[in-house]
């Protein structure tokens, strides 16, 4: 049986572009159906993969990928649109893509808008990313048709290294935290209240440093982390696109 593989997409639609940054641990799909809801509203997606994500052996995202190599995906996204001569983009992120989404427009102020969705920009100690990472890693390894000793060796591989990357990813996050006063662009901020990765309560510290963006907040109460595929992905839906609308015209 052919194993099929998630891959990035582009989304062609109108000269209005928006970029969708996935997940810690996962890939594209988790931000592909917002992409063809947002397409459908008449604009251009692209859905890049972050570096060592996607590719079927979980322990590339601890050997191939970084918070550098990351960032460098980001870049590299804008300048793709940008060398099709798109001129007016927004990026938003779900999770770890989240960070990685407002670094964006910390950094470059001609995006014209953004966000963050369930992303632990402000940390705190308490979080489940390590089982998740190992039971998503799990579930992988069993797709892969990998089992037995050698899923056992791998899993240890992973959980004897990943704590060195969510560190480091912690520590690009602080730096993110600490420039956001230099977000000038009106910003995205949406977490579902029931969040069981992440402290949902943190995206109040994320507002709240926003002190020289307008932010369009919103709280999904009852829902869970991944807000672009659960119970709430309809109402984010709606709720961007009348944000696209505000940062667009």
């Amino acid at each position: 049986m052919m194993i099929q593989l998630p891959k990035p997409f582009f989304f062609e639609g109108g000269p209005q572009a928006v970029i969708l940054l996935h997940a810690y641990a996962s890939n594209s799909n988790d931000v592909r159906m917002l992409g063809r809801y947002l397409q459908r509203q008449g604009y251009t997606i692209l859905g890049p993969m972050f570096t060592g994500h996607g590719t079927g052996e979980p322990a590339d995202i601890l050997t191939k990928g970084s918070p550098e190599a990351w960032w460098e995906d980001t870049q590299r996204a804008i300048q793709f649109l940008r060398d099709k001569q798109y001129q007016q983009i927004g990026i938003f992120g779900l999770s770890l893509g989240g960070i990685f989404a407002m670094r964006a427009l910390e950094k470059d102020p001609s995006l014209l808008g953004g966000g963050s969705f369930s992303s632990p920009i402000f940390t705190s100690r308490e979080n489940n990313l390590t089982p998740e990472f190992i039971q998503l890693a799990k579930a992988t390894y069993k797709y892969m048709k990998v089992d037995g000793e050698e899923e056992q060796q791998l899993l240890d591989w992973l959980a004897a290294h990943l704590p060195a990357q969510l560190a480091q990813i912690n520590q690009f996050a602080g730096v993110v935290a600490n420039d956001l006063d230099r977000v000038r662009q009106a910003t995205f901020i949406a977490q579902g209240g029931q969040d069981e990765l992440i402290d949902a309560r943190k995206v109040y510290a994320l507002k709240d440093a926003l002190t020289n963006s307008q932010v369009s907040f919103h709280f999904y109460q009852d829902a869970g982390h991944v807000i672009t595929v659960n119970q709430a992905h309809h109402q984010l839906e709606q709720d961007l696109a009348v944000y696209l609308k505000q940062i667009f015209n």
